[in-house]
């Protein structure tokens, strides 16, 4: 039983942040969309360009396949082996690193998701092209970050090894374990 409770919930937590990046995407992606009705300058366009590489390499590659997408895999890895009813339940914050996590983890996960938030805020005040040009980027960087997810976990499931730290605290020392 623990074993089939510890698998629902390593799915559960990327099922669940799938569907969460998902809407995301599906809420932004209307004023991008949007931003294409229109022409644009030469430096619009400049900044797109820009904009996309940025976006791709740094919220994609960067913030997403070399930190959040393997440590989310990793941490549904833990959860499938060490299930705690109410880890299960809230695995996609589990799986995040809100709950259950290191000190640290639970505080760059807060400040992360804080000043998405303030950047979500700011961008919705943007003009078009520029909320367009803006929200192009970021469904890129999400989209991205959703497959690099699927990759590690698709990798996890055909048996390779997935080494990335889980930031789990020990339950005698407080101090992290490695997974």
């Amino acid at each position: 039983m623990q074993n089939f409770l510890g698998r629902i919930g390593a799915a559960w937590g990327v099922l669940g942040l799938t569907a969460l990046l998902g809407w995301a995407v599906f809420r932004v992606y209307p004023f991008a969309l949007e931003a294409t009705l229109q022409p644009w300058h030469w430096y619009e366009t400049a900044f797109f360009v820009f904009w996309m590489i940025f976006m791709l390499y740094g919220e994609g590659y960067k913030g997403f396949q070399k930190g959040f997408s393997p440590r989310v895999v990793a941490r549904a890895v833990h959860l499938s082996s060490n299930p705690v009813w109410w880890h299960v339940l809230l695995a996609p914050l589990y799986c995040m690193g809100y709950i259950h996590a290191t000190r640290k983890r639970r505080i760059v996960a807060i400040s992360v998701t804080s000043g998405v938030i303030v950047l979500i805020v700011a961008v919705h005040w943007l003009p078009q092209p520029w909320r367009g040009i803006v929200d192009m980027g970021v469904v890129g960087g999400l989209i991205y970050g959703v497959l690099a997810m699927w990759v590690f976990a698709f990798s996890v499931l055909i048996g390779r090894e997935l080494n990335h730290p889980i930031d789990v605290p020990n339950a005698t020392t407080g101090q992290p374990l490695s997974s």
